[in-house]
């Protein structure tokens, strides 16, 4: 009996901890389409999953960070939902390509019109953002996820270095080092573009010093044919002459 007791309690407590990991690891997150480098522009996924055996998740709200504002937030469009961007006023006013910014987008909502996110299922919502921040490793977007019996997940809590995950965390998008273009693209990338231009190029000079030993050729043989013409024409000329004399 006593055996018996402890396989259940054992049973249950596995249980318990399969449970209990599969809620912290399915959140809402964010992750970029590529990188996401600083001062420059990127497109990121909004990873929505649903949490619940008998709810669907029919809304998204993400708050963007108010305290490392963007000038652009440009949704994607998904079927099924509808995508709605707030913006709000700035303290500071942002500069974007010799422009002053004074509201910049604060909140996007994304509203079910038919879509959902059934039991089991995950949605992604893609977003371009710009420009990126250049004095922060990362952003925060918390977001609140609203199912259709009207329960509202907060996906607001931060996490601290050293602690725990905690129980709702915020979405966080890790920010790589700026590029020199300001795009996204990597210093490797542009070397490797100059390098297949160089490489292009040098092509292109060969190709053209082929054509041009292959048109000089060609005209000193048709000088040759000419000459050869005339000489023909002035012996026919000679011979003509010989037998008639």
């Amino acid at each position: 009996m006593n055996v018996s007791r402890i396989a259940v309690a054992t049973g249950i407590a596995a249980s318990s901890v399969l449970l209990l990991s599969g809620t912290a690891f399915a959140h809402v997150s964010v992750q970029p389409q590529g990188e996401a480098a600083k001062g420059g522009y990127a497109t990121v996924n909004f990873k929505v999953p649903n949490e619940r055996d008998k709810a669907s998740t029919v809304k998204l709200e993400v708050s963007l960070p108010a305290d490392h504002p963007m000038a652009s937030a440009m949704p994607q469009p998904v079927p099924g939902w509808e995508a709605v961007v707030t913006k709000a006023k700035l303290a500071k006013p942002l500069e974007v390509h010799g422009k002053q910014i004074t509201e910049a987008p604060s909140k996007i909502t994304w509203t079910s019109v038919g879509g959902k996110i059934k039991p089991g299922e995950f949605q992604q919502f893609p977003v371009s953002l710009g420009r990126l921040p250049e004095d922060t490793d990362q952003l925060v977007f918390k977001a609140l996820q609203t199912y259709d019996n009207k329960e509202v997940v907060r996906w607001i809590e931060e996490a601290k270095e050293g602690a725990p995950e905690p129980e709702s965390p915020a979405p966080v998008l890790k920010l790589s080092a700026a590029t020199e273009d300001h795009h996204g693209g990597s210093a490797k990338d542009a070397s490797a573009k100059d390098g297949k231009n160089a490489g292009h190029d040098e092509d292109t000079k060969s190709e053209t010093a082929s054509a041009d030993s292959s048109d000089t050729t060609a005209r000193i043989l048709a000088v040759v044919g000419i000459l050869v013409g005339i000489a023909g024409v002035a012996f026919g000329v000679l011979a003509g002459r010989r037998r008639s004399s």
